[in-house]
């Protein structure tokens, strides 16, 4: 299945929602060296219920709104 993401670095607290038909992911680590996007795919994988390796991201690696491939 593929979302559309919009995600929101350095927050307070973890967590996702959605609006609409995009998924609103807030994470707590900062957008550099990748480790935002790190953070997402385990909380995807976690509200999911899927493992690490089954959530991929499939284009807007360096933006805030991604398009998120979950098998």
């Amino acid at each position: 299945m593929k979302i559309q993401i919009k995600v929101k670095p350095n927050s307070k607290t973890e967590e996702v929602s959605q609006e609409g038909d995009t998924f609103v992911v807030k994470v707590k680590e900062p957008p550099k060296e990748g480790r935002a996007n790190q953070a997402v795919i385990k909380l995807l994988a976690k509200h999911f219920g899927v493992s690490q390796g089954e959530v991929r991201i499939l284009s807007g690696f360096k933006s805030k709104s991604k398009v998120i491939e979950v098998v």
